[in-house]
């Protein structure tokens, strides 16, 4: 069985549906949610996650419906990253990775060492242990948001949904966080379900599946390398790119600059390019 399920997801936002009766299944591996902007991709994430109520539907975690599971719990199996993540900035970086183990320990809990090695592997993973003791408010939008994916996986969720995780990263650390999304989800020893809202098509076609979304429908799941589900990207984005064979096993993406309706100005397209 899939550990998250949903089955006929209806949300309504300000009086318009925005998402029509979605079913997803999110299995082992990495998980990339895609699709044009207002297509509900966040919106879907949210509910996936408990944090959004749907209007009809159900999700299921580990079987469970999600709506029955205390909070705690909840937050043991599955960890949240939000696009814009809050927390204080007076906090230091190690105070803050340090809040992802709330859902063990509770308010008043004393750290013992399990916590503090998740700590550590947590900060190891996202490249953020020599800033330990700076401050957020110190810190780049991008060193920011490796802290708050930090925090995420110091939970040691074995489910975790991150809502544009590469925002404010430079193309280096967008490629190491996709290779990271690829490691934890093949860890042999703590394998992981990662889920990712992503507009970047050439890390999105670094994941193991992805979900194509359009208008709050789902209309393709599947691996990238499917034709099904490459014809899903090239019809959402409407023939503003293309997908091409790849020279790392995986297809690379372009932007479709000499289609009929693009812009004037350049004869041909960029050559590919390849995701991580």
């Amino acid at each position: 069985m899939a550990p998250l399920r949903a089955h006929g997801l209806v949300v309504r936002l300000g009086g318009r549906e925005v998402l029509h009766g979605v079913d997803v299944e999110v299995g082992r591996g990495w998980t990339a949610l895609v699709g044009p902007n207002g297509a509900g991709k966040s919106t879907l994430l949210r509910a996936l996650a408990g944090l959004q109520r749907a209007d009809a539907g159900e999700v299921q975690l580990d079987g469970a419906d999600l709506r029955t599971l205390r909070p705690a719990a909840r937050a043991r199996r599955l960890a949240w990253l939000a696009q814009q993540g809050e927390v204080s900035g007076e906090l230091t970086v190690q105070e803050t990775v340090e809040l992802g183990r709330i859902p063990h320990l509770g308010l008043i809990g004393t750290p013992g060492p399990e916590d503090s090695a998740a700590v550590a592997r947590a900060m190891a993973l996202t490249e953020c242990t020599s800033w330990a003791g700076r401050r957020l408010h110190e810190l780049s939008g991008g060193e920011r948001q490796r802290v708050l994916l930090a925090r995420a996986l110091a939970t040691e969720a074995p489910l975790l949904l991150l809502d544009e995780p590469t925002t404010h990263l430079d193309a280096p650390h967008q490629v190491a966080l996709a290779r990271l999304f690829g490691h934890l989800a093949r860890d042999a020893t703590r394998a992981h379900s990662v889920v990712t809202v992503l507009h970047d098509l050439p890390i999105a076609l670094a994941a193991d599946r992805l979900l194509v979304l359009a208008d709050g429908r789902l209309v393709a799941a599947g691996a990238p390398h499917e034709r099904t589900v490459q014809a899903a990207l090239v019809q959402v984005f409407e023939g503003a790119i293309r997908i091409e064979p790849g020279t790392v096993g995986r297809p690379g993406v372009t932007l479709a600059l000499d289609a009929p309706d693009a812009p004037q100005g350049g004869s041909r397209p960029p050559r590919p390019t390849q995701p991580p």
